[in-house]
């Protein structure tokens, strides 16, 4: 477990083997992430939070490896290794072996000015580089294999039970960010669509889309930088919400484009996937995803509105979000196919 020594520790440049001029700490819910002038270090937290289990040693050695085998399918060039941090005679060191206290993901630093949702905010993200996106993760899928692990997660008794989870959580919040009219507009398209569309859900299976994707493909996980497209932080503490329809990813970073005001760009992006994939058959099933995808967007943001940690501007902000992000899928609905 990670306690204030070791943080004092990696927060001193003297070290690391690269000796940055100095570190930066940013924590996040589950991480510690610690920025160098040239890379980055990252540790879990010991953490439980149900969908996520990091509270032993044994179990954030097993999940930074699985961070580092999944990430580097995106971004080889990104995700360098796993390294251990021993204790020994009273002080710590990266790269020992003898008595691990801890383990941390090495990474190369990547360019927070080209994120590509800092390059949209700018105006610096055109359909030519979505074209590009599109076409660099056609590419990435392409290499993934569709097997008898991930084909399970393709049947419509999983992909059922995900919508019907998504509308279990977030009744509690009709009344608040969600209205019952949308509420009922959402779950019942959702449901129908379910019911009546089987044999699309099953063609997806047989076509070989069901794959272990990334989870979690949005605006602020990709970066491009010159020619380098950089995919990063797929989703590996949870295989429900990694393995699935690649059309579920795609449909992630299109939606997130929508909410932004960029349908053009979405469209783009996903003109470039199909065409370099050959995956026609993703349009049968992509107002779904992004109907899901947008939905679930919504129920995350809305469960900070039951953060007592949170004050009243923060949650405002995310009551807005939400409402946001519920009318998005609304909208979806409405939408002609």
């Amino acid at each position: 477990m990670a306690d204030r020594p070791l943080i004092d520790f990696l927060l001193n440049p003297a070290s690391y083997p690269e000796r940055p001029r100095s570190v930066d700490l940013v924590q996040t819910h589950i991480s510690w992430v610690f920025i160098g002038d040239d890379y980055v270090y990252k540790l879990k937290k010991p953490v439980d939070f149900g969908f996520l289990n990091f509270t032993t040693l044994e179990k954030r050695r097993f999940y930074t490896a699985e961070e580092l085998r999944l990430n580097r399918r995106f971004s080889p060039d990104v995700y360098l290794a796993v390294v251990p941090i021993s204790e020994r005679d009273g002080t710590f060191r990266l790269g020992d072996d003898a008595n691990v206290v801890e383990y941390a993901l090495r990474m190369k630093r990547i360019s927070e000015d080209h994120m590509l949702y800092r390059l949209l905010a700018r105006g610096l993200a055109g359909e030519d580089i979505l074209r590009r996106v599109g076409m660099h993760l056609a590419r990435v899928y392409g290499t993934i294999e569709s097997d008898d692990t991930a084909r399970p997660f393709g049947s419509l008794e999983v992909i059922s039970h995900n919508i019907v989870e998504n509308f279990e959580q977030t009744a509690k919040y009709i009344g608040g960010p969600l209205s019952r009219e949308t509420y009922d507009t959402i779950r019942a398209w959702s449901m129908a669509f379910l019911e009546t569309r089987t044999g699309v859900f099953r063609e997806r299976v047989g076509q070989g889309r069901i794959k272990e994707c990334h989870g979690d493909l949005h605006l602020q996980h990709i970066c491009v930088d010159g020619e380098r497209i950089s995919v990063f932080d797929c989703i590996e503490f949870n295989e429900r919400f990694r393995f699935g329809d690649v059309a579920s990813d795609v449909a992630f970073l299109s939606m997130d484009l929508d909410y932004n005001g960029c349908p053009r760009l979405a469209d783009a992006f996903v003109e470039a996937y199909t065409g370099e994939s050959g995956d026609t058959g993703l349009r049968d099933v992509l107002k779904f995803y992004k109907i899901y995808r947008a939905y679930v967007r919504a129920k995350v943001t809305s469960f900070m509105l039951d953060d007592a940690g949170l004050d009243g501007a923060a949650k405002a902000g995310a009551l807005q979000t939400a409402g946001r992000y519920y009318d998005l899928a609304r909208e979806y609905v409405a939408r002609e196919d």
